[in-house]
């Protein structure tokens, strides 16, 4: 399942819930991402693969060149 969806579903199911128990469960997500990451660095399995990706393709020279970029 995409994480996406997933997020999608958490939702909807907190808003399921009555005002106080939605902030019981804000909190309690909140704890269990601080306790996984507390300083915000760690990637996701999708943003892995897109870092993964993105130095393959600097390592093999398939990136844009800054003159080419219109910034108009």
């Amino acid at each position: 399942m995409a994480i996406l969806t997933r997020s999608k579903e958490i939702s909807a199911l907190v808003d399921i819930l009555p005002e106080n128990e939605q902030n019981l469960a804000y909190e309690f997500i909140k704890r269990m991402v601080l306790a996984w990451d507390s300083d915000y660095t760690k990637l996701t399995p999708a943003e892995r693969k897109r870092l993964e990706e993105t130095d393959q393709d600097f390592i093999t020279g398939n990136t844009v060149n800054h003159e080419d970029i219109n910034r108009d």
